[in-house]
Parts: C-alpha cells; sequence; structure tokens
C-alpha cells in the first residue's frame, strides 16, 4: 500500500486539472523513471506496472545474481547473499525481481519527484490550453474583468484560464471594472516560456464580422454573406453584404426594422456608426455605394493604380469625405482604390484658386491636413467657411484657422 498512498498524495490537485487519470498515471510513470535513472544510473532494467483503474503503480527491478567477491557491481547485478535473502534457493546467473517501494528513495528524491511532477502536469495543461485556445482563433469569447491595469486588462474565464485584452485591442470608448462581462474575439495565442498567452481584440474586423454571425441568423444560415469589413474602432465601420437568394434583402436583413437588428452590434462597439452596403463586382457602382451618404455624380477609375476619380457637387463633398474623414478613408479601404475627390460646379471667377499645399511654407502640414479631412483643398474653398463653423467641424483652434484666413486673404489681396 505504500506506492499507493504516495501515488495518492502525488495526485491529490488532480481533481482541479483538467487531467484524467490515464494521462496521470502516464506523466507519473516517466517522473518515476527519471528518478529512478538519477538513482540508479539507468532504468533500462526497471519494470513500472500501472494500474490506471486502482490509481496504483509497481517498480520492479531486475537483476542477474552474480559471485559475493565481485565487488564491482553494476546497476543490473546483484550477490548470491543478497538475493538469498531474497529467496533462499537462488543461483549465480539466475534473475532477480523485486518490488521497489518508493519510500526506499529517499525522503529527497520524494520531494523532487512531487514537484517534477506538478511541473508536467502544468506542462500538459499548459499544452492542452494552447491547443485549445488555438483553434479558438477567430471566434467570439467572453471572458470576466479580473485586473484592470493601465496599458491591459486581464480577463479570466469560467475554467480560470488568464486572457489578455491590451489597450491598442480595446475601443477607445471601452471602460471596465472588476467582474464585468467582456465580448472579443480570440486573435492569438502565443507560448511565453511554457505558459500559453492568450490575446482577445475588440478592435479586430474579425470581432465585427463575427457579431452579424452572432445576432443575424441569415448571416449564421449562409443566406447572406459578409463579403468585407472595415472599421475605424469606436467611430465608424463599413460592412458589404451579399445574398445569392435575390429574394432577401441583405442590407434590410442585417439592419431590420428601424434598425433593431443592428442595434445590439452597435452598442456592443461603443456605438460606433456602422454602414451596411450591397457589394457588387461593379467597381463603380460599389465606390458610389461606399461613398454613401454622398450622392455621387461621376467616378473615372485608373484600375492600373488602383486609383479613382470621384466627381461630386459641392455640397456633397463634406459627406464624402465624413467627420474626421473617416467615411473616404473606409470606402477606399473597403473598395481597395486610392480615392480622390473632385468638386464639381466651380464657376469661372474661381479658376485662379491656389491648392492649400501651395502654402505649405506658411502653413503646417497637418493644419493642411485638417481642412482637406473636411474637403477644404484650396484656398478659397477655407475663405468662404464661417470661422466659428470651422472650429466645430475641425481639431484647430480658432487663432489657428483664423491666422490661416489671413494668409490666404493676403494671397488674393496682393
Amino acid at each position: 500500500m505504500e506506492n499507493l498512498a504516495l501515488i495518492d498524495s502525488f495526485s491529490e490537485f488532480k481533481d482541479d486539472k483538467l487531467i484524467d487519470r490515464v494521462t496521470l498515471m502516464a506523466i507519473l510513470e516517466d517522473v518515476f523513471r527519471n528518478a529512478l535513472k538519477k538513482k540508479f544510473g539507468s532504468d533500462d532494467n526497471f519494470d513500472i506496472i500501472i494500474n490506471p483503474d486502482k490509481g496504483d503503480m509497481e517498480i520492479w527491478r531486475r537483476r542477474v545474481i552474480v559471485a559475493d567477491d565481485d565487488l564491482d557491481l553494476e546497476n543490473e547485478e546483484i550477490t548470491l547473499t543478497e538475493a538469498r535473502r531474497i529467496e533462499p534457493d537462488f543461483e549465480i546467473g539466475e534473475e532477480v525481481s523485486e518490488e521497489v517501494k518508493l519510500i526506499d528513495l529517499g525522503r529527497r528524491a520524494i520531494l523532487a519527484l512531487r514537484q517534477n511532477l506538478i511541473s508536467k502536469i502544468h506542462e500538459h495543461d499548459n499544452t492542452n490550453l494552447y491547443k485549445q485556445f488555438k483553434d479558438l482563433i477567430g471566434e467570439i469569447y467572453t471572458a470576466e474583468v479580473h485586473h484592470v491595469r493601465p496599458r491591459v486588462v486581464i480577463l479570466v474565464d469560467d475554467e480560470g484560464n488568464e486572457i489578455v485584452l491590451p489597450k491598442e485591442k480595446q475601443i477607445p470608448s471601452d471602460f471596465f471594472r472588476k467582474g464585468d462581462n467582456v465580448r472579443g474575439i480570440i486573435e492569438n495565442v502565443e507560448l511565453k516560456g511554457n505558459k500559453p498567452q492568450i490575446v482577445m481584440s475588440r478592435t479586430s474586423e474579425k470581432f465585427l464580422e463575427k457579431l452579424f454571425e452572432q445576432e443575424i441568423p441569415e448571416v449564421f444560415d449562409g443566406l447572406i454573406m459578409v463579403k468585407a469589413v472595415v472599421r475605424i474602432p469606436g467611430e465608424k465601420a463599413k460592412v458589404a453584404v451579399d445574398s445569392y437568394d435575390d429574394r432577401i434583402d441583405p442590407v434590410g436583413a442585417c439592419v431590420g426594422m428601424k434598425g433593431s437588428r443592428i442595434h445590439g452590434i452597435v452598442r456592443e462597439l461603443g456605438n460606433e456608426n456602422i454602414d451596411v452596403i450591397n457589394y457588387t463586382t461593379n467597381n463603380q457602382l460599389f465606390i458610389t455605394r461606399a461613398l454613401s451618404p454622398a450622392k455621387v455624380s461621376s467616378i473615372k477609375i485608373d484600375e492600373e493604380n488602383k486609383r479613382a476619380d470621384v466627381f461630386l457637387k459641392l455640397e456633397e463633398v463634406s459627406k464624402a469625405i465624413g467627420r474626421g474623414g473617416h467615411n473616404i478613408k473606409l470606402a477606399g479601404l473597403l473598395t481597395g482604390y486610392e480615392l480622390d475627390v473632385i468638386r464639381e460646379g466651380v464657376i469661372a471667377e474661381e479658376e485662379d484658386d491656389v491648392e492649400l499645399t501651395e502654402f505649405s511654407d506658411e502653413i503646417e502640414a497637418w493644419v493642411i491636413e485638417e481642412f482637406a479631412k473636411i474637403g477644404l483643398d484650396t484656398a478659397k474653398s477655407v475663405l468662404k467657411q464661417d470661422v466659428a463653423d470651422l472650429v466645430r467641424r475641425t481639431d484647430l483652434e480658432e487663432e489657428t484657422i483664423q491666422d490661416v484666413m489671413r494668409i490666404l486673404k493676403e494671397e488674393f489681396e496682393g
């Protein structure tokens, strides 16, 4: 019973682990063989018999009987006198099998065995955990906030597995407290030493795509396909959808009556503005749809350089560009084209207008970029605006805008 009692003491914590008794016995055999190698130099003449059902294990040492005067005994040899203490009628040359009690290995060896066993079980758990979450990459997962740090949120799932949600994988408006349930996708699993690090993301396009699968039955059933997703997390997203069944309106099915179906997704993403558009292989039509809510007059596509000139009436330019330039940026990412906005209806007296970039020696590049984001890329297009309105629509201070106005006026007054 000594071996059984020791095995039970070693495996007392196994119920807390995702490990079955058969696997535990295999790990035990490996650990004990290593211990035998350390003590005797080899484990070749040891038989380890395991009974997983009983949780019992026996270790038998095989040795050949040699004469008492053989002073240079090997691990595999035993003297005749010692052998006859086991069985009185043994003779030289015969093989003796003797059971080894774990307690005979000594207290220090048993403590080392226990430590080695714990290490091996952790290694087994980590390998299984790595495989388990490797298969979940790209899938939605829910875990509870355990600890909030400045650069990362530590989550724990129902099985006690630790998952990290880095700051850059969080939506800017995300705010978490201990105990909150958090949804995201498993984006990556890396082995850090022997321990797997599981990384969650809420900013990935895949997360939005998977939310469509979860929240919209027709997408889950495959009746509607999500063809492409682009996002500026927490701000705006565009999703192109399609259906092989002409009777199904993919956009209507995804949005729902008065936005009822998409509302849950928008809320999950911190009120991210989501445009759902019909996918098409007609590039001109796809670009037109991608620039919604702006109404496009015409498009000239350069397929070789993947560029497109988009012609819009003056009142449609700001809609096409969108707040912070988000709309035109996402439309370009969705369609795969670099989009250039061309304003229509420029009257003759404005033909002497000057591009804002011509003032780069007097106006800083980032300031010019701020104007470009709202569709203002010439001197006269800026001068026609109201200063208060520009303060509201850009990230520029009133003083900066006044300076720009002064520089531009001097150009035309001179």
